[in-house]
């Protein structure tokens, strides 16, 4: 199959098992930012042009406020499958519920979990109600801004690399804009029950890239599986991927493919894939907490030099869903 971005069809060849290898995952500090902004502003630009992932530390975000947004993911995803699907991913469309729905162009299947996508000004009749789910919605929508206000700071910083305005990006994805497309997702990876051997073998979620500016990964320590690869990196012709260590507190960070086409391809926007467990690892529910930093729909996404033609952030985005989500509604 062949797609409209190139960004879709680069996908489509990374569904190999590859070969795994030992990297370090750059950890940077947030800590008194303002007064060491062009410090920290390096160190985010050597990762994101070096291998594209970093951690965050000193982010801000209390570590009560994310244990509370990964209690509340777990009580909304135990609710019986007939109340979920009242809340349903609608077809072309990126807010929601879905099962199983999201297909890579790299593997040609379904991943193995369901997840939950907020969008906050596309969610009118898709919140639980208080009686299914007390105090989900007011939990949510606090974690889902306290994300923005981090990946403000972190695009910040590649604004003032890129010689744009220091607020260019925050007003790219100005959450007051009702083309807002900003997105805090929620994320059940299925548990191994009764698994055959077969079983353990290929992925939770498929090799991809993100479509946005900057992912901001929330995980809980002990359910691994995430891996990364740079893409300018493979040995012996393979793709090594790389696992990263789950840390409650620390924010797994990648560059996105809106980001990578606004700065001439500078910042890597890079492969990573969740991979199944091994048997002798824990089998149990994997939770992940991921925001996405999707530019508004009205925002145009430019390439200074011109090297790509210029695209809406509606557009880029409504074809990524339309290759992620096709058989929804099938």
């Amino acid at each position: 199959m062949s797609y409209a971005l190139k960004e879709l069809n680069r996908e489509t060849g990374f569904g190999g098992m590859g070969i795994t290898k030992d990297r370090e995952v750059p950890v940077i500090s947030l800590a008194n930012f303002e007064a060491r902004k062009a410090e920290i502003a390096d160190q985010l630009w050597k990762a994101s042009t070096e291998i594209g992932f970093f951690q965050l530390s000193d982010h801000g975000i209390p570590l009560e406020q994310i244990d509370e947004a990964f209690e509340m993911t777990a009580r909304f995803f135990a609710l019986p499958q007939e109340v979920k699907a009242k809340y349903p991913m609608a077809k072309g469309t990126n807010y929601g519920w879905e099962y199983k729905a999201q297909v890579r162009p790299s593997t040609g299947t379904a991943d193995n979990k369901e997840s939950f996508q907020i969008t906050v000004p596309k969610m009118a009749g898709l919140w639980p109600s208080g009686e299914e789910l007390p105090g989900f919605k007011a939990c949510m929508l606090a974690f889902e801004r306290a994300n923005w206000a981090v990946g403000m700071k972190v695009l910040s910083c590649f604004a003032d690399k890129l010689g744009f305005p220091a607020d260019f990006f925050t007003e790219a994805h100005d959450p007051t804009s009702p083309e807002y497309q900003s997105t805090q997702r929620m994320i059940h990876y299925l548990p191994m029950v009764d698994a055959k051997p077969e079983d353990f073998t290929g992925w939770r979620a498929g090799a991809h890239t993100d479509y946005d500016c900057l992912t901001l990964l929330h995980q809980r320590t002990g359910q691994g599986g995430l891996q990364l690869c740079p893409g300018k990196e493979a040995d012996g012709g393979e793709l090594a991927w790389t696992d990263v260590p789950p840390v409650t507190g620390l924010i797994t960070c990648n560059i996105g493919d809106m980001l990578s086409r606004w700065s001439d391809g500078k910042l890597q926007s890079n492969l990573h894939r969740v991979r199944m467990p091994r048997a002798d690892e824990y089998l149990g529910p994997r939770y992940s907490l991921p925001f996405f930093c999707q530019a508004n729909r009205d925002a145009l996404i430019q390439a200074p030099t011109g090297s790509e033609p210029p695209i809406t952030a509606k557009d880029f985005l409504d074809m990524r869903i339309a290759a992620n989500f096709a058989k929804i509604g099938m």
